[in-house]
């Protein structure tokens, strides 16, 4: 049980070998959360857009497929999830796609920069999440876009007892987070056995 938790704690802020190794994993089995979750988002071609917590760089890659021409950053808490994600993106670094190291409590970007912004399995570990999310709304553009997916949306889940500083959220949770920070047309879509996306749109 220790070496499980000492594995997937390394969800939080992967370091070192076992934080590669859930790298790989989380590339892997967030794959169908995330292709369902982007579904839910009308994107267009053109955008700019920011995956936050974006680990190993999967999901910049499959936002860069969903939008021509799009330009797409990534940012991580983990050196090692920045090393990763600019290794998979690589052929596109610095041109479409752009990775860095920061935290959602204070994203080094201009107000209104992005037409979307995703977290995908990330806001159980976010600190002070009000304050993230209203970090997130003043980067979005007017008419943008929030979508948070998450798999775990049971308090009880055996998740929070395995990784350490993990918080989970019920969607009805998030979705009134977003709407005290002044997030608007709000929707919960919902994925069996506990998938969820939450959006969110700044007007």
């Amino acid at each position: 049980m220790g070496l499980i938790k000492k594995l997937f704690t390394n969800c939080a802020c992967p370091q070192g070998r076992m934080g590669r190794a859930m790298l790989k994993f989380m590339n892997l089995c967030h794959a169908p959360l995330t292709n369902w979750g982007l579904k839910q988002v009308d994107i267009q071609d053109g955008w700019t857009m920011l995956d936050i917590g974006c680990g190993g760089g999967a999901t910049l890659k499959r936002l860069l497929k969903r939008s021509k021409d799009a330009q797409v950053y990534g940012i991580d808490i983990s050196e090692e999830s920045v090393a990763k994600a600019k290794k998979v993106n690589a052929n596109v670094l610095d041109k479409q796609v752009f990775v860095c190291q920061g935290s959602a409590e204070k994203l080094p970007y201009e107000d209104g920069k992005f037409d979307l912004v995703t977290a995908v399995e990330t806001v159980y570990f976010w600190p002070n999440l009000p304050n993230c999310l209203q970090e997130v709304r003043r980067v979005l553009k007017q008419g943008g876009k929030f979508a948070i997916m998450v798999e775990v949306i049971d308090g009880d889940s055996m998740w929070t007892n395995v990784v350490e500083g993990m918080n989970t959220y019920s969607p009805e949770e998030l979705k009134t987070m977003l709407e005290d920070v002044g997030f608007t047309l709000t929707e919960i879509h919902r994925m069996k056995p506990s998938n969820a996306t939450i959006i969110g749109v700044k007007l």
